[in-house]
């Protein structure tokens, strides 16, 4: 069975998010709905979303729109026909009649339902039809959750599943995982279970809001959003009515029902608009004092709206077992939710799933966490684990391996894929070294580097990883959601309040001679991105030999956004690619005023294809669909140099002087105009400076080390300003860069 052609009925939220990853995968789909003026608007809405789920605004073409009505014979040209359409068992049984009316033979029909039982849904077709009929659940925004639930009963044709998953797992880039048609499926199940137990033991508990998404977040390996913020951004109107289906679809004796219960604060909420972020505000709240913004947190008890406090627990790296052993009542919190969400998880083995690991690998891929309840049980131990619990009756899973005491029961990782990933490599790698920002294996012939800080930020530690890496061909690559957000600017600042200046230049330098030996080592270097990969981060990959790239990062400089300009050699590499383009051989202008527009504007891309005309990356650069597969590509371009030479050392000439002046002229403009203020005149000028060469002209050459040094240089002095750090602890502080 091969998928060439899908038709997507139904062009809401997800099923307009279908269509455009079938487009990003070039794959060519029909959209219908029952106008089709609102299919035609859905595609105008793809192209212009923010995020972009298109990872090229050219791929709009390979969406073709229509109704229900006058279009509906292009089923019987698919090979895959998804519904998406609107929660309702009846409109849904009338579609269902026409599609199989319609299709052709051994096409593959499925829902993107997220609560309706497959056992419902085809409850009016044939036997025969029944075979190629499934549940394919995809989470939103679907371009970039990994996580994608093909969900099948005894009537499904297995093989013809097992297909459906490879195509969406090699083509669409999903992590698909199949389970059986159990209410909520897998990744709802556990996840929504999970976020009922953080907020019901938090009012048991007497704890703020804020204490309990600082415990429910970065510390459990759990998004930093906590589960009342969580709570905000779902709607808390929306996640009530999930919470009703759960009530309705489960039996009466299963754990859910108790923490699915209505809580009176929140029919409160409901009641008075307070729905979240779409509403007036809901566990949290911005309030304008002074003219000036604040956020405010509810009172569980009272209800009443304070200034919400920011909550720091001293846990920044995720260590379960020093989390509930505590001994305070974070500690205390931290161990009830988590024993719940252990003890709940296990006692749906096997009956949603026989493969307990699929539990974890679908609370990583549709909820961001960087473990599931079942990795959570092996970090904390077990004999630690059952000298702490009580009471797990009825559990077959617990009371096996309470029985046991198996500390190896985990077994192998990722079994839902046969693609050998990262996650599944690590457990027979050879840990060579590590330190706190990241971990050195070995396997087989090559060295392997993952950064392990907050958002992969770069500090002298993940320097130093890097460079004791080199003795072997090395791939730089992370399981975790982001390659790398640049530099760890906590680290700097940390330095800058006292005053050692010296200690931020000779990390800076060191961040040099680091990128200097991954670009010129004697082995290659190869970099696989996914996610944010900024600043620092792209400085890595820009100096490594090979590059295979996630469809799905957002790549850039963006130093000048915070008030410095890259030191890391950005600049250089930038201008570097750009002084090899035709127009820059002919005007030596050309390549440093094109990157100071690019570096200057902070501009970023958030895919492969838009970052090629920036020079980002190239087009010999790979470019991945399945996140899984970065690895194995990794490999392969090892496997394919291996009589690997390092590049010849690049050299600039510059025209100094009168090309500063030029870009000078440039940020008067902006400044006149209003686009920028007095720091952006210095930042800009500092930048001018490394890229036209400072003190040469067009009859010197300039090494690599002299735009380093200029680069260094710059770098400094803007730290040193107290403009600069003022830009930078905001941007700590709140996430968001200052305006200008």
């Amino acid at each position: 069975m091969e998928i060439n052609s899908v038709v997507v009925i139904g062009s809401g939220t997800m099923g307009s998010g279908i269509a455009a990853q079938l487009c990003n995968a070039n794959i060519p789909v029909t959209l219908l709905d029952l106008k089709t003026e609102i299919s035609q608007k859905a595609k105008e809405r793809i192209e212009k979303s923010r995020p972009p789920l298109l990872i090229d605004k050219s791929k709009i073409d390979g969406i073709k729109v229509g109704n229900i009505n006058d279009d509906f014979n292009i089923v019987s040209e698919a090979d895959w026909i998804v519904e998406a359409v609107v929660e309702r068992i009846d409109i849904k049984h009338d579609i269902y009649d026409k599609i199989f009316k319609q299709r052709k033979k051994g096409s593959i029909v499925s829902s993107n339902t997220s609560s309706i039982p497959i056992s419902v849904l085809s409850e009016k077709l044939t036997e025969e039809d029944k075979k190629d009929f499934c549940i394919t659940h995809f989470f939103n925004p679907v371009r970039y959750m990994d996580l994608l639930e093909i969900v099948k009963n005894e009537n499904t044709d297995l093989d013809k599943i097992q297909k459906l998953k490879l195509f969406c797992e090699e083509d669409l880039g999903k992590g698909a995982i199949v389970c059986n048609d159990t209410p909520g499926f897998l990744g709802n199940r556990i996840g929504v279970y999970a976020m009922q137990i953080a907020m019901t033991e938090a009012f048991k508990m007497k704890l703020t809001i804020e204490e309990a998404d600082a415990v429910f977040g970065r510390p459990m390996g759990i998004p930093k959003t906590g589960v009342f913020g969580l709570y905000d951004l779902i709607g808390i109107d929306l996640m009530s009515d999930v919470l009703k289906s759960f009530i309705k679809e489960l039996p009466e004796n299963d754990n859910f029902q108790e923490v699915a219960k209505e809580i009176p604060l929140i029919r409160k909420l409901i009641d008075t608009g307070y729905t979240g972020r779409k509403g007036k505000g809901g566990f949290y709240r911005m309030s304008k004092v002074d003219n000036t913004k604040i956020l405010e947190a509810i009172n569980l008890e009272t209800g009443e709206y304070s200034p919400s406090q920011k909550i720091d627990i001293k846990s920044e790296k995720v260590d379960l077992l020093k989390l509930i052993n505590r001994g305070d009542k974070y500690g205390d919190y931290a161990w009830s939710v988590i024993s719940k969400i252990i003890k709940y998880a296990s006692s749906l083995v096997p009956g949603i799933t026989d493969k307990f690991n699929d539990i974890d690998e679908a609370m990583r891929l549709g909820f961001n966490w960087s473990r599931g309840p079942f990795e959570m049980l092996k970090e904390i131990g077990v004999s630690n684990f059952f000298e702490k619990i009580d009471g797990f009756e009825n559990n077959k899973f617990l009371e096996e391996l309470s029985k046991s005491k198996n500390e190896d029961f985990y077994g192998e990782r990722q079994k839902y894929t046969e693609i050998e990933t990262l996650g599944k490599i690590k457990p027979k790698a050879i840990r060579l070294d590590g330190n706190n920002s990241a971990e050195i294996y070995r396997f087989n012939d090559f060295n392997i580097v993952e950064f392990t800080t907050k958002a992969n930020a770069l500090d002298y530690d993940s320097m130093d990883a890097l460079k004791k890496a080199t003795d072997k061909p090395l791939i730089i690559i992370n399981e975790s959601m982001q390659f790398s957000a640049g530099v760890n600017l906590t680290y700097a600042m940390n330095f800058a309040e006292k005053g050692d200046y010296s200690s931020i230049e000779k990390f800076v330098k060191y961040f040099q001679d680091t990128c200097k030996e991954l670009k010129y080592s004697k082995y290659p270097v190869v970099s696989a991105p996914s996610g944010l990969t900024l600043g620092g981060g792209f400085e890595v990959l820009v100096q490594s030999n090979f590059v295979a790239s996630h469809t799905n990062i957002v790549v850039g400089l963006v130093e000048t956004i915070v008030g410095l300009v890259p030191a890391g050699g950005g600049c250089k590499e930038m201008l570097w690619r750009w002084s090899q383009t035709d127009e820059a051989k002919n005007d030596p202008d050309y390549a440093p005023l094109k990157v100071f527009d690019i570096i200057g504007y902070g501009k970023t891309a958030t895919s492969p294809i838009e970052a090629e005309p920036l020079k980002y990356l190239l087009p010999e650069n790979k470019k991945i669909m399945s996140r899984n597969s970065l690895l194995n590509v990794s490999r392969s371009i090892l496997e394919e140099n291996k009589d690997f030479t390092p590049p010849t050392e690049a050299s600039f000439k510059l025209a100094g002087k009168p090309l500063k002046e030029k870009m000078v002229k440039l940020l008067e403009k902006l400044y006149n105009d209003k686009v920028i203020l007095d720091h952006g005149i210095v930042v800009g000028t500092e930048l001018a400076n490394v890229l036209s060469g400072g003190d040469t002209n067009l009859d010197k050459t300039l090494s690599e080390d002299d735009l380093y040094k200029l680069e260094l240089d710059s770098f400094m002095r803007l730290i040193e300003t107290k403009q600069t750090q003022d830009r930078i602890k905001h941007t700590l502080s709140t996430g968001k860069p200052l305006v200008n």
